[in-house]
């Protein structure tokens, strides 16, 4: 299945003004990194949002959200955001940021 382009164009216009922004097709989707590390992507229908395992545990708390598994396994510190937990440009800026702010925290690649 292709990812959403929907979703996609809302990222790149909510993001366009970010220095240091790459995407990058991955997963089947597409993924955006800053400084060689993923802060988020789309995979199908889903944002997904990279951030420390923590948080991620927090976040998927939350109904619209669910543990980043494509393979079977989960994977540490990912998860996936369906769309109503961004249904606004607001809700999705959230999540973009909260990825973004943890990939600046991670070691340049």
């Amino acid at each position: 299945m292709a990812y959403n382009k929907f979703i996609e164009r809302s990222i790149d216009a909510l993001i366009a003004v970010w220095p240091n922004i790459e995407k990058k097709k991955m997963f089947g989707g597409v993924c955006y990194l800053t400084r060689g590390n993923i802060c988020f992507g789309i995979w199908q229908e889903y944002l997904i949002v990279r951030t420390d395992p923590a948080t991620a545990q927090k976040q998927m708390q939350r109904e619209s959200v669910r543990p980043f598994d494509v393979t079977g396994k989960p994977m540490k510190g990912w998860f996936m955001v369906a769309s109503e937990g961004w249904s606004t440009d607001s809700e999705m800026n959230e999540w973009l940021v909260l990825g973004r702010e943890f990939a600046l925290t991670l070691p340049e690649k």
